[in-house]
């Protein structure tokens, strides 16, 4: 895998980078996986509810099996591909029984590998098995909050959860963020990294990039009128004449907790992330 930088022929083009990745295999997705995506582009009613989105290519959601719950059935990979809508990559599993599905493709997997899904099953990339037959010290992605609910964390591009401790029903698991949390020991977790670990190394380049993915421009609030935007009038440059940033809606922004201090999974981290030091 490696990351390709163009030449700066065009102001668009300057230090704009795309992933060459080694790992993709070429063609079209998979026809039977394909369905139809409506976009509300951020709009509720005709109003907009959700700033900075709207427009964009057109693209079609494919069907991702996160559960994987199709045990004791050997797959072999056909391709890996992109997908529109997130930052890993995906692979075409074509099973011993003549089915088809999408899953997470991990960090080293190639076309032609084979992969299993059970209780118990080897350790190796790919593979998916319950955290109790896990190793300790052992990657693991696209993991399970609840047994037999599907993947629901560590799914973005490059992430990898590391299992720390397992003992009778529960597990620990460091977390991309450096939590540590408790999870069942029943969950499920694919072993290995997500893929596409070098997806935040891009650079996009100019503004057209970024409106083809979807994403509308971000107006600074002290550029708005007071009626607008909190942070707004003034002449000239000025600061936002308040003691705390607010957002258009006048709540308190950057560095406000928003976690409730009483919610039901308080009680199943062990560790709180620790704050990036700037």
């Amino acid at each position: 895998m490696a990351i390709k930088i163009y030449k700066k022929n065009t102001a668009g083009r300057r230090n704009m980078s795309v992933v060459k990745s080694s790992m993709l295999s070429g063609g079209k997705p998979e026809k039977s996986l394909l369905m139809k995506k409506h976009r509300k582009v951020g709009r509720s009613a005709g109003k907009i509810s959700v700033r900075h989105k709207g427009a964009g290519n057109k693209k079609r959601l494919r069907k991702i099996d996160f559960l994987q719950d199709k045990l004791n059935v050997w797959g072999r990979v056909a391709t890996i591909e992109k997908d529109p809508f997130r930052s890993a990559f995906i692979a075409l599993i074509n099973y011993e029984d003549g089915e088809k599905r999408y899953i997470l493709a991990c960090e080293g997997m190639k076309v032609g590998q084979k992969i299993i899904s059970q209780e118990k099953a080897p350790i190796k990339k790919g593979n998916r098995s319950l955290l109790k037959n896990i190793p300790v010290g052992t990657v693991v992605f696209n993991l399970e909050l609840f047994p037999g609910k599907g993947g629901q964390t560590v799914r973005s591009a490059g992430s990898g959860a590391l299992v720390t401790a397992v003992e009778g029903k529960n597990a620990q698991v460091k977390m991309p963020s450096g939590e540590v949390r408790i999870f069942s020991s029943d969950c499920y977790a694919t072993i290995g990294q997500t893929s596409n670990f070098e997806h935040n190394s891009v650079t996009i380049g100019k503004a057209g990039r970024k409106r083809h993915l979807g994403v509308r421009p971000g107006v600074r609030g002290s550029a708005m009128n007071p009626i607008d935007h909190p942070h707004g009038g003034g002449e000239g440059r000025q600061g936002i004449g308040l003691k705390h940033p607010k957002t258009p809606w006048g709540k308190p922004a950057l560095g406000k907790k928003t976690r409730k201090k009483h919610k039901y999974s308080n009680k199943f981290i062990v560790k709180r992330r620790m704050k990036k030091r700037k």
